[in-house]
């Protein structure tokens, strides 16, 4: 095949369809159909899993925890090899295929067999973020600055649409079965989820470039160059005051925003008071629907709002708006209410993590080396999230999860705070 040029339709198209592709794990495994498989396996939510001593929900935070921690040392380590030696592709089919034989392994997830089971939920999360840095990173190589913006949003509708159908089939599995052969279309879900990932991801790799290939060897040096980068950030960041204080505010209530969203439907299966098995699936099932579609619609009113009032202003009353649902997660307890918090969740959660990033892009030096300020922050949220999650089951553990949902008030608090710090212009240290 012949080598498609920068800014060619077809290689847009090819690279926007891998959100088709991998967006099917983050909605059914990550939000839903797994959640719900999990409460099944466990119905006593406060039983001590006895190899790990932990609760249920606990080990399920633990394992989160320790993967992102995992991809934030990976990122820059893999990041800085690819790029020396000019095969960022290999990389990303290599995460894709551990992620996508991970969800078919989840099949065969079973008590008697945890520590395996638990490797394949954990092979499904690292190969999902593991690929998504890979993939980032091919836009600036494929599209040209004026595209990025719209094939980005392709990208993201398309990941929307494939989802969405995949987990309506996967709903319609499920509820056309009763009791033990519901569990088993779940398992089956599972399969379907790998296969996707991996059948629909093989168009973007016929024809995505390899890469620029140097024939380099890779050396020490070569492994540890994306740490080297990450530090002359951080010694950049100390000489801008308004850049340092505003990734001091993200990192604070991005750990509280990511742990939310990661444990949402997990509280909604062990602390919302559903009627029967039936009206819990479908009813966490349409809430993460209801979040999807919302969070829509709170990325475009967050930004017009930003544009008014300015970022600043406007992460502050967002996080104010988080806050206030910590409180209102607390005493949540019929499923009505939980709708109604479904619906709030996704109207500040797609608000937030666009504006977030897009106020980290406009804060930033002038400086061709973008790549690394971004490299920085990702690991900077993959470490708040490390951090979110931590916390999140250490409380889970010794107390409920209800405490633990309302502790993270704390961070939301301590992000306003720091947000009120941030110069309104740049100020060197």
């Amino acid at each position: 095949m012949e080598k498609l040029q920068k800014g060619d339709k077809k290689l847009l198209n090819a690279w926007a369809f891998f959100d088709w592709a991998n967006s099917v794990y983050t909605l059914t495994i990550a939000s839903s159909i797994f959640p719900l498989f999990y409460g099944f396996i466990y119905p006593n939510k406060e039983e001590l899993i006895s190899v790990f001593n932990l609760k249920p929900t606990v080990l399920v935070s633990a394992v989160t925890a320790f993967t992102f921690l995992v991809v934030a040392f990976l990122s820059p380590l893999l990041s800085g090899i690819a790029d020396y030696v000019g095969n960022k592709k290999v990389f990303m089919k290599l995460f894709c295929y551990i992620g996508g034989i991970g969800c078919i392994g989840l099949f065969w997830f079973s008590k008697e067999y945890i520590h395996l089971s638990m490797l394949f939920y954990f092979m499904g999360l690292i190969g999902y973020w593991g690929s998504l840095v890979f993939y980032n990173s091919y836009l600036p190589d494929i599209a040209f600055p004026e595209q990025q913006d719209k094939i980005s949003a392709k990208g993201f509708s398309l990941g929307y649409i494939g989802s969405v159908i995949l987990l309506v089939i996967n709903l319609a599995m499920v509820m056309s079965v009763d009791g033990e052969a519901a569990i088993d279309m779940m398992r089956y879900s599972f399969i379907t989820v790998g296969l996707w990932w991996i059948i629909f991801s093989q168009y973007t790799f016929y024809i995505l470039p390899k890469g620029v290939s140097t024939g380099h060897k890779v050396t020490k040096a070569v492994i540890f160059n994306g740490f080297r980068e990450l530090k002359l950030v951080w010694q950049e960041l100390k000489q801008n005051k308004r850049l340092k204080r505003y990734l001091n505010a993200f990192f604070v209530f991005s750990m509280a925003v990511q742990t939310i969203m990661l444990m949402a439907v997990y509280f909604g299966e062990k602390e919302i008071s559903w009627a029967d098995s039936d009206e819990k699936t479908m009813g966490l099932i349409a809430s993460i629907l209801v979040i999807q579609v919302v969070a829509i619609l709170g990325a475009f009113l967050t930004s017009r709002a930003s544009a008014k009032f300015g970022n600043i202003k406007t992460l502050i009353v967002i996080n104010i708006f988080w806050m206030f649902l910590c409180f209102y997660a607390y005493f949540m307890v019929t499923p009505f209410q939980f709708y109604i918090a479904a619906g709030l969740v996704g109207f500040v959660m797609g608000g937030v993590q666009a504006l977030a990033r897009s106020t980290y892009s406009k804060f930033l030096p002038e400086t061709e080396d973008t790549t690394s300020y971004f490299s920085f922050y990702d690991v900077a949220e993959k470490i708040g999230i490390v951090i979110g999650m931590t916390i999140f089951a250490i409380v889970d553990q010794i107390s409920t999860m209800r405490n633990a949902i309302l502790f993270l008030f704390i961070f939301f608090l301590m992000g306003i705070i720091l947000l009120f710090r941030v110069p309104k212009e740049v100020v060197s240290e």
